[in-house]
């Protein structure tokens, strides 16, 4: 956010200091002298609210930060510098004592509710008044979202708790029909009463638009929930993300004509169809993706088989059916014809000779014209600050080959050196740029937090789920997005049983585009795990992990093939257990129900 966090007084620090982890819902003292007077005009609870933005984001978390919703979890990336893959899909998640799933989100409503329950004893007028319960609402909503898409009901507690309060410490869960039907309401009420543009034009506050962008992924989530999950209620919520998402596309109709900027500006302000944004800067905080993705670690982030065969060809068919498509057993026919975000997402092929004069960061094009082929393709899409190809580590060194398999070589390269590494052969490259070079760890391009695609996407789920999605709405969403990926029109009358002969039967042919377009454009912004919980669909995420297709032979017989072949699919992870159907909630944690013992555990646990 925009830094207003600094200078935030110790008064306020000692407000919001939170005790330890060990009781989630544990009560900081409140200083009574401090409280009345931090509460009293405007300015000083505009000064307070700052530090509710901190808790937004997930850049500046290190290399597991982005993905802390479980990304690896799900069917569409793998973390490839381990081979014994992922708990949830192994089958390998135990109950734990404490952890911050649970807490981080208490300490956030612990410190909102402190404010909203001195609102009403300010000097501020009624619709000033208003607009913070707004804003806190905001944050508040946000915190119990976490908690319900994880565990289902629990505990709500809408005041600042004190000793006293032992109905509410010592208190069972709330329902899921409780928790949902308060956050939804609460979001409402900000709707109506929240200042438009927020603190004001360009300041990158929470307004109008930032409620409705929650309101919009929370209804969704939860309509789907409870459609899926065999829930009543399910039309109701999914009805008001049909309402409130139409209701922002109408207001933010466009988008930004370059993918690759969303994720890669260090000026979101400026980026059409940004709602609400993390601002990094210089000295003040700053984050390391492109340390993460362009070192010994950036087979943290592959993708799989699976993600890249989501991705349509320019006549909008599938790999399955459109005659664009070359196969896959040459990479640099796989990626030739496709979605334009595959480029700016997947690292494309190339090969360069590399350390021309003993110099790491000098290079020149070899003699077959393949090589160079997504080079000179990736500079129509993108252009530096931003991406070129060949790939450069975070100290500018050429990465000679792309893909470059960790610990493997190749018959052309046959030596390995360390850095921008894939395990599968798809590496990231959506959050690679070229804003700093030969500097670790202090990159500063922003973080989107909320944008219009994602409130698009949502639209075209929430009608099709009602069955009122048409044309009509494909153009105002679908079909916006692939406009500027370069892919023909989505015509949901064309599409059929047979559009996709991998789409699971028991998924409506038109959904199933829809949900494919949704994985595409999210691709790796953490929330294909979610969306698979909410589908109640992880069986797409219990099939083998699969990677490129290679010639063992061609990377010295050092890369595991699927069962065992000499050619085939990269194949790194045990191929996924089952996936139960307590899984589907997180357990509890024992700590919290030693100290609360009305705190039943989700069934399974």
């Amino acid at each position: 956010m925009k830094k207003k966090l600094i200078g935030i007084t110790l008064i306020i620090t000692s407000l919001i200091f939170f005790v330890g982890c060990e009781d989630a819902i544990e009560r900081l003292p409140l200083d009574q002298l401090t409280v009345p007077t931090t509460f009293t005009t405007y300015s000083n609870v505009q000064t307070y609210s700052w530090t509710f933005y901190s808790s937004l984001g997930t850049y500046h978390l290190g290399n597991n930060g982005l993905f802390d919703r479980n990304e690896h979890s799900g069917d569409l990336m793998m973390d490839g510098r381990i081979n014994n893959g992922s708990d949830w899909l192994q089958g390998r998640i135990v109950v734990p004592t404490n952890t911050n799933d649970w807490s981080d989100p208490y300490q956030r409503i612990r410190a909102v509710n402190i404010m909203l329950d001195n609102l009403d004893n300010s000097q501020m007028t009624d619709s000033d008044i208003r607009h913070w319960r707004s804003v806190g609402y905001f944050f508040r909503s946000l915190a119990y979202f976490e908690l319900l898409k994880k565990y289902g009901g629990v505990p709500w507690v809408e005041n600042a708790i004190d000793d006293g309060d032992t109905d509410v410490l010592f208190g069972p869960r709330n329902s899921r029909q409780e928790v949902a039907k308060n956050i939804l309401e609460n979001l409402q009420y900000a709707e109506q009463n929240i200042k438009k543009e927020g603190e004001g034009p360009g300041t990158n506050t929470v307004g109008l638009n930032a409620v409705r962008a929650i309101l919009s992924r929370f209804t969704l989530f939860e309509g789907t929930w409870r459609k899926y999950h065999n829930i009543e209620g399910a039309n109701e919520y999914l009805s008001v993300c049909s309402s409130v998402s139409r209701s922002l596309i109408d207001d933010l109709p466009n988008i930004h004509p370059v993918y690759d900027q969303l994720f890669n500006s260090n000026n979101l302000g400026s980026i059409t169809g940004i709602i609400l944004y993390k601002e990094y800067r210089l000295n003040e905080q700053t984050h390391g993706l492109n340390q993460w993705a362009r070192s010994s670690e950036s087979p943290f982030w592959d993708f799989t088989r699976k993600a890249m065969d989501l991705y349509l060809c320019t006549d909008g068919q599938t790999r399955w059916n459109s005659p664009l498509f070359e196969g896959d057993q040459d990479i640099y026919k796989e990626f030739r014809n496709r979605d334009k975000r595959l480029y700016t997402t997947v690292t494309p092929p190339y090969e360069v000779r590399g350390q021309i004069g003993g110099n790491n960061s000098v290079w020149e094009f070899t003699e077959n014209d393949a090589d160079r082929e997504y080079i000179d393709f990736l500079s129509t899409l993108s252009s530096l600050p931003y991406k070129a190809l060949p790939d450069v580590n975070w100290a500018g060194f050429v990465q000679p080959i792309s893909p470059n398999f960790r610990d493997a070589g190749s018959q052309n390269i046959p030596w390995d050196p360390g850095y921008n590494v894939t395990s599968t052969g798809y590496k990231m490259f959506k959050y690679v740029n070229r804003l700093k070079v030969n500097i670790a760890f202090l990159d500063e391009n922003d973080e989107p937090l909320f944008r219009i695609e994602e409130t698009m996407l949502n639209y075209a789920e929430a009608m099709a789920e009602l069955n009122q999605f048409t044309q009509e709405v494909a153009d105002l969403t679908i079909n916006k997005l692939r406009f500027r990926a370069g892919v023909e029109n989505m015509d949901p009358s064309q599409i059929g049983p047979t559009f996709d002969p991998t789409r699971n039967p028991s998924v409506d042919p038109v959904l199933w585009e829809i949900r494919r377009e949704r994985a595409i454009e999210l691709m790796a912004e953490g929330f294909r795990f979610d969306d698979l919980r909410r589908w109640k669909s992880m069986d797409e995420a219990t099939k083998p992990k699969l990677g490129m297709y290679i010639k063992s032979s061609e990377y010295n017989d050092r890369l595991p093939i699927f069962e065992g072949a000499s050619e085939g699919y990269i194949s790194r992870e045990p191929t996924p257990t089952s996936f139960p159907d307590y899984y589907y909630l997180f357990p509890i944690p024992s700590n919290q129900i030693v100290l609360n013992p009305k705190l039943e555990q989700n069934p399974g646990w």
